[in-house]
């Protein structure tokens, strides 16, 4: 085991419209000992207010991956893409040679809960790129993003693959890194890992060719990603 990540732990910012907590050094948030594990480099746990969001921005050689929880999240982009991201779905927004965008709230009175994620890419200045999808849960690990697009999932453009793992209460699986590190961010419920009790917003990071067992105390709901040796 690499280490644990608590949830009370992270870096945090409000700005009234938005609140953030974050995995890893972002923004004005510096931790020298949480820069990302291998290629993997933000998770943002993002609430933002009814009506507000993120204003026009630019990206660059990043692949960014939004994983909506509750509330719905309209996207604008400079390909020409407009689309509302739904509780359950995840996107995947491919900057590469440059791309601008907008994420607000659809929602004039409800709040909007998300992820963030960005996983850096195998090469840099690719043509950018979108994908959106709803990929129902089959079975206890469920990939989302994969280099291949097994299974339904969405795309993406390196060796690392993003999974949603769904356990309920007293329901146990192994998990094992393969190759590379591995990440396991809690999204909701309540689990024991390897000695350790995670709960909503906790994550721990795997090393290489590791197993990881976790039995459930609650209904839970985690992201697993599975990520290369060297980036």
């Amino acid at each position: 085991m690499l280490y644990v990540r608590r949830a009370n732990e992270r870096g945090s910012v409000n700005l009234g419209w938005l609140e953030s907590n974050h995995s890893f050094s972002f923004g004005h948030y510096y931790d020298p000992k949480y820069m990302g594990v291998s290629v993997l480099r933000v998770i943002n746990d993002d609430w933002v207010k009814p009506g507000a969001g993120f204003d026009t921005h630019g990206h660059r050689d990043m692949e960014i991956i939004t994983y909506m929880l509750e509330g719905a999240l309209k996207h604008k982009d400079s390909m020409g893409n407009e689309f509302t991201i739904s509780a359950g779905e995840v996107q995947r927004m491919s900057a590469g040679s440059g791309i601008t965008h907008s994420e607000f709230n659809a929602s004039d009175s409800e709040p909007v809960h998300l992820l963030q994620i960005w996983i850096q890419p195998k090469a840099r200045g690719i043509a950018p790129g979108y994908q959106q999808a709803r990929i129902r849960q089959s079975g206890t690990l469920t990939p989302l993003v994969t280099p291949d697009g097994v299974d339904g999932s969405v795309t993406m453009h390196q060796d690392a693959s993003l999974s949603r793992l769904v356990l309920g209460a007293g329901e146990s699986i192994q998990l094992s890194s393969r190759g590379g590190p591995a990440y396991l961010h809690m999204i909701s419920g309540e689990i024991q890992a390897g000695g350790l009790n995670l709960t909503d917003g906790d994550a721990v990071a795997i090393a290489a060719d590791t197993a990881l067992t976790l039995t459930a105390d609650s209904q839970t709901q985690a992201l697993w990603f599975e990520l290369p040796a060297t980036h």
